[in-house]
């Protein structure tokens, strides 16, 4: 038989069954569904998860930044505090100071 002969028995649109049976087939089917089907599941279960860990971030932000509205406040209070005591009456430190400068005044004396 040439290259461009057709052999007698095959006719073009026939099914030329395969080596393996329908059976075989249909087993070979059902188990590439049933992996398709628990991958499916599983990367439901990975966004599913994706999505909680989202939100649990989301919420965290929110939290922290209530927090840091809070300290905010705090530390302004601090300051209009500390510049109000600035202002009404000498601190700690001013009053440290001033001893030791009177201190030092007299060490300078008796030195002299």
């Amino acid at each position: 038989m040439s290259s461009q002969e057709v052999s007698p028995s095959f006719k073009p649109n026939q099914i030329i069954p395969m080596t393996n049976s329908n059976n075989q087939n249909n087993n070979r089917l059902d188990r590439i569904e049933a992996i398709v089907e628990s991958l499916a599941r599983s990367a439901q279960a990975i966004a599913d998860d994706h999505e909680e860990r989202i939100q649990t971030i989301e919420d965290t932000i929110v939290r922290l930044d209530d927090t840091v509205a809070r300290l905010t406040r705090i530390e302004e209070a601090q300051n209009r505090m500390l510049s109000n005591m600035d202002e009404d009456r000498p601190t700690v430190l001013r009053r440290l100071m001033a001893i030791e400068n009177k201190v030092d005044t007299l060490i300078e004396r008796d030195s002299n």
